[in-house]
């Protein structure tokens, strides 16, 4: 039955083909006989062999295995209780059959397998690396290597994560697989390509790819792509505006790689050609407006320009520095512009800001000052400035009395000139002055006079005097007067005066000639009585006293 039974198994092995095991390359390998399915009792010879004529082991019954002096194996095998071939640190010279002969009972029966052994490829190795592709023109990019690989690798090149294909015109790809003496292969690809301006900062990778394996990408490669130039750029690198005096620097930049290491620059219609991209128009004026032109050196045609403009602001002022005039007199200031775009101006007197140009019809003291004059356009900026000094000789314009503590005098001189007037006072005393404004000052002193005096206040300067006096009483209801004022009081005292002596004229008058009508009429009556030529006399002569009286008055 047993006998039936394994020529049934070994009639199935032989329909259903050879069998095939798998084993990574350095690892320990179970080959089994038959797949385990004899017994140990059953057998009585087990032979395991390899190809036709290498003999590896013999086991016997109920003895030890005997190992033969095969080279390749008398130190890496060993046989298992169910008859399996054990094999250390495969090769691939073990890549062949395996036939497991057994002798049951009086039948001889063979099992063979096929034994492969894989071997993972290295990383990608790159070689025969160039920098830089000409757009246009078929490069060798670089070749990339992989080895010690079984089966043999495969590698795929990618640009920026796009597999390449040959394609016969821009693109070649050549691949080679070399197999050593160990049976290990190694695969090598080397790239052709022909650049685009677009591939510029494209990323270039191979990969190794293995069916034992993942796949494994080379770093990136980054080629410089040269390529002719076609357009120039020319810019101004200095920043705006410019005005006179500045420093223009130029830059000329071309689309080509490498770019052009000389330039030639167009300079008031003289060509420079310089070893640089740049260059510089020194101390510019405004002559040096206009444009500017850069070209390759050797195509002229291959060009660009810029234009320049050089600001300038011109102010004339008609006053400058110090302008002294007369109080009253006029003075005309007028302001020329000439700029290279609107201007605008404004002005100050010192810090107060004025509406528009200053006028002066009829100067005054308070037209004094320091003029500012400022004209600002694109940046740039103009101050002109310019003194006037309005002089005038001395003038008191008033002089007045107030009361001070207890009996003193308070006497205040307000003078107005330019320059600043100074007082000299007739009395002592104690003396102060106020701030000099507009060409007026107040000059004071307190007095205490002990009697009535007259004090005069003397203002000068180098253009002239002037002279005031004013009378101070002792009397605390002495009232603000100067020599105006009381000759105005003595006027008004005489004419109060004469109003009265006229006013008693009149009265007496008035007197005279009631008395006259009643002694009139007191003759009239004496007559009629007889007594008329007695007292007309005695009246008479006191009528002419009284008339008499009249006229001294």
């Amino acid at each position: 039955m047993q006998r039936g039974l394994a020529v049934y198994q070994f009639l199935a092995y032989v329909l259903s083909g050879l069998e095939t095991l798998t084993s990574k390359y350095g690892d320990p390998i179970e080959i089994p006989c038959n797949k385990g399915q004899f017994k140990e009792s059953d057998v009585t010879l087990v032979k395991w062999k390899y190809d036709k004529d290498g003999n590896i082991l013999v086991k016997q019954l109920d003895q030890n295995a005997t190992i033969s002096a095969d080279v390749n194996y008398k130190n890496r095998v060993s046989i298992k209780k169910d008859f399996g071939l054990i094999i250390t640190q495969v090769t691939m010279a073990d890549q062949r059959t395996f036939t497991c002969m057994v002798v049951w009972k009086e039948d001889i029966l063979e099992y063979p397998v096929q034994l492969t052994i894989y071997k993972v490829p290295s990383q990608p190795q790159i070689t025969n690396l160039t920098t830089a592709m000409a757009i246009g023109k078929p490069t060798m990019l670089a070749q990339c290597r992989t080895e010690g690989a079984s089966p043999a690798a495969n590698i795929t090149w990618f640009k920026s994560k796009t597999p390449l294909m040959t394609d016969g015109a821009a693109i070649k790809i050549n691949t080679n697989v070399d197999v050593d003496e160990t049976r290990l292969s190694t695969t090598t690809s080397t790239l052709e390509y022909t650049a685009v301006k677009g591939d510029i900062d494209a990323k270039f990778t191979c990969q190794v790819q293995h069916i034992w394996s993942a796949n494994m990408d080379s770093s990136p490669l980054v080629f410089t792509v040269n390529y002719p130039t076609e357009k120039v750029n020319l810019q101004v690198v200095s920043q705006g505006p410019f005005k006179e005096g500045d420093n223009v620097t130029l830059k000329c930049t071309a689309d080509g790689n490498p770019p052009p290491s000389s330039y030639s620059f167009y300079i008031d219609g003289e060509k420079k050609t310089v070893d640089s991209n740049t260059y510089t128009l020194t101390n510019v004026t405004r002559e040096n407006t206009g444009d500017y032109k850069c070209s390759l050196v050797d195509n002229e045609d291959i060009a660009a320009s810029v234009p320049i403009t050089v600001e300038y602001l011109d102010v004339v002022l008609s006053t400058t520095g110090k302008i002294v005039k007369k109080l009253g007199e006029s003075l005309e200031v007028t302001v020329d512009v000439k700029a290279s775009g609107a201007a605008q101006t404004s002005w100050k007197k010192g810090n107060a800001k004025l509406n528009s140009l200053p006028k002066f019809d009829k100067l005054t003291y308070s037209d004094s000052g320091m003029y500012e004059c400022v004209v600002s356009m694109a940046g740039l900026k103009e101050t002109r400035t310019f003194e006037l000094v309005v002089e005038g000789p001395p003038v008191i314009k008033n002089l007045i009395k107030e009361r001070g503590e207890g009996m003193a005098k308070v006497l205040k001189c307000v003078a107005e000139g330019s320059p600043k007037p100074t007082v000299q006072w007739s009395v002592n005393g104690t003396s102060a002055e106020s701030a000099y404004e507009h060409g007026k000052v107040t000059y004071s002193i307190i007095i205490d006079p002990k009697g009535n005096l007259t004090v005069s206040c003397t203002a000068s300067n180098v253009l002239g005097s002037d002279i005031k006096s004013i009378n101070v009483s002792a009397l605390v209801e002495d009232v603000t007067m100067d020599k105006q004022d009381q000759k105005d009081e003595y006027i008004d005292q005489t004419t109060l005066a004469v109003g009265i002596v006229v006013g008693l004229m009149l009265a007496v008058l008035a007197i005279g000639l009631a008395y006259w009508l009643y002694m009139k009429k007191s003759r009239q009556g004496s007559w009629k009585t007889g007594e008329k030529e007695a007292g007309s006399a005695e009246e008479s002569k006191k009528l002419e006293e009284s008339q008499s009286q009249k006229a001294d008055v």
